[in-house]
This record gives C-alpha cells, structure tokens and sequence, in this order.
C-alpha cells in the first residue's frame, strides 16, 4: 500500500481571509505532497511497515530500520500532522466544543479562554518550525504541548485533538513575521466537530 495525499474538501479560496488560497495550494499540493512522496520513497522495500496506518507507523518508530527512521519521523509525522491539519480546519469556522469535552476543558485549564491562552502560547513559543498542541495523554488528561519540525504526540504515546501548524510556509506569504496574527486568526475557522470526534473515539 502506499500512502496518498488526502482531499481537502474545501476549496483552496474557502478560508479566504483567515488562510489565503495560494498558501492552501502550495501548503496542500507541494508541501504534504513531498512529504507523502518521501514517505513512499523511504519505505520502498519495507511492506511489512508500508501497510500500516501512518499514525501506527509513527508511533512505532523503533521498530523501523535505523537507516530510514529519520525519513519516517519526518515525512510520516508531516502526512499524518497534515491529514488531520485539514480536517481542523473549517470555512467559515464550526461551532464551539459542547458536552463532555467542554467539561474537560474546564477542569484540565479552568475555561475555554484559558485553555486558548495556552495554546497560543505554545504556538508563539516555539523556536523555528513546529507544531502546537491540545492532545490527551495515555491517562486522558488534556494538555497542552508544541514539538518541532513534524513532530507528533503520537511519537511520546499521545493523542492530538486539535493542532496547529506554525512552519512558516503555512502563514508568511499572508502574515510575513506577524505569527502572532496567524495564531489569533485560527480560532475562527477551527472544526470543533472534528476535535469532538477524535475525543469521543
């Protein structure tokens, strides 16, 4: 099996103007392309690991052959980072989380507000390229984490609920060095039908 590039399922135009349409394009069809090429290329020869969900395989990333583990944290961590990356993202914004993730929210950080603080926090503080993150760990306590480069929380046995990508390919060509507008923008087109679905499963 080799791995593909997912559909967004929304038009390039469609998060007009949080994301502008020729970040989207170059984001989707250039950057998680090569990473699902390299990714391809990288495992060829390996079919006992090319079969795997991308997510299983990068959270077994010790029992990958040394000489292309490097390859399969990167490029595997940037195809499943971005593959759920799209889904978080919703025109025109979703409605706000309800029920017994709100809940969760409020006792892991207080409210939603804080929670949010958090997060942006770990977004801005991330030195060069990375990610930033809501994720439950192995116990299911919500937490807030940012890794670099394509790092996921699948890699430390952590499962992401909501992620943000801070490389700068995913925001200079609208906000240049003003990720700290990037970051703010986010909120407004996050699918909270999407985190509620991956909490509940």
């Amino acid at each position: 099996m080799t791995y593909t590039l997912p559909e967004l399922g929304y038009s390039y135009n469609a998060l007009e103007p949080v994301i502008d349409a020729l970040t989207m394009e170059i984001h989707h069809s250039k950057h998680h392309a090569t990473y699902v090429t390299n990714l391809n290329n990288a495992l060829q020869g390996a079919d006992n690991l090319a079969g795997l969900d991308v997510d299983k395989l990068i959270t077994h990333l010790d029992q990958v052959p040394e000489g292309i583990r490097t390859a399969v944290r990167n490029n595997g961590g940037g195809h499943s980072n971005h593959t759920h990356f799209w889904r978080w993202l919703s025109p025109g914004g979703d409605k706000k989380p309800s029920g017994s993730l709100v809940r969760e929210i409020d006792a892991a950080f207080g409210s939603m507000d804080a929670m949010m603080e958090q997060f942006n926090q770990a977004a801005l503080s991330r030195f060069g390229s990375g990610w930033a993150w809501l994720a439950l760990d192995s116990t299911g306590k919500l937490g807030i984490l940012s890794t670099p480069n394509q790092n996921s929380p699948v890699m430390d046995g952590k499962r992401p609920l909501l992620g943000l990508d801070v490389w700068e390919h995913a925001y200079y060509l609208k906000y240049q060095n003003r990720r700290v507008d990037y970051v703010k923008a986010y909120w407004s087109v996050v699918n909270w039908n999407y985190v509620q679905e991956l909490f509940k499963s």
